[in-house]
């Protein structure tokens, strides 16, 4: 089934490649959340080669063709992850396969078809880019750290949308990064490019395969209090080196204590 996966997002990444190269159609489902002609081609492509291949296994895909069923075994779909940032021809997006076996991640690939990059895992037998093992940071401080995150679609109009903890953090860390690919930013982890990655507002499909990735190439994955991460429980992820995880979780939640104390509002709508 990893083989399998692989195979299929070679091709989906293939595909999104050559729509990075001429213009595109698209639509908005929010003002800063969109979907192109290019998402759903990789996800009928994806979705399509799995329904041939395993017609007993359940699909959930992000633009919603899916298919549920009953199965102990369920596939999760980001046809194109970073839509805005191939929108605009900023070259850092992916796709991401994940395989789940009981609701828990059996397998994970994400495929970055500008860089050709291919990093996957299978549970309990390590993470790998392009056929070499990945390891985390040894980064030991946060002070000393390098840091990604992201920001909600809804951050307009949600108080509770990271932008007291991107300031917060900024502080107290050598920098942040956004590059807007949450699946990027794990595998990122999980080769000791940065130090750790935290965000919010997330669905299963956009972490199910880069937090396995992170997981298997050795870091802490938990949510947002440390708790045990599940892709298809919660909308938030914390995923460090470990040597930096209680540090980390320390500050979002000293950040979080702050915008309680001072809650004035982070959201401003935008300008149509």
């Amino acid at each position: 089934m990893l083989d399998f996966a692989i195979d299929v997002a070679y091709r989906a990444g293939a595909l999104i490649r050559a729509g990075a190269e001429r213009e595109i159609t698209y639509e908005p489902k929010q003002h800063a959340d969109v979907v192109t002609e290019v998402d759903r081609a990789s996800e009928a492509l994806i979705v399509g080669a799995i329904r041939a291949r395993y017609p007993d296994h359940a699909i959930v895909a992000e633009e919603g063709s899916g298919v549920s069923m009953a199965s102990p075994y369920t596939w999760l779909i980001d046809p194109l992850d970073g839509t805005l940032n191939f929108l605009h021809g900023l070259p850092i997006f992916a796709v991401s396969i994940a395989l789940l076996a009981y609701n828990e991640p059996l397998l994970g690939v994400v495929y970055d078809p500008m860089r050709n990059e291919l990093f996957y895992a299978e549970r309990g037998k390590g993470a790998f880019l392009n056929g070499r093992r990945l390891h985390v940071s040894r980064t030991s401080a946060l002070a000393r750290s390098l840091l990604s995150s992201g920001l909600p679609y809804d951050r307009f109009t949600q108080p509770d949308n990271n932008l007291t903890e991107l300031t917060y953090l900024a502080m107290l860390v050598q920098d942040i990064r956004r590059p807007g690919s949450a699946a990027l930013d794990l595998c990122a982890v999980a080769a000791g490019r940065t130090d750790g990655h935290w965000e919010l507002g997330l669905k299963p499909w956009d972490v199910a395969a880069g937090g396995l990735i992170a997981r298997e190439a050795g870091a802490t994955v938990t949510d947002w209090q440390g708790g045990e991460w599940r892709p298809l429980s919660g909308d938030r992820i914390v995923a460090t080196n470990g040597l930096i995880h209680a540090e980390l979780l320390a500050a979002l939640a000293a950040a979080r204590r702050q915008r309680e104390q001072n809650p004035m509002s982070d959201t401003i709508s935008p300008r149509s």
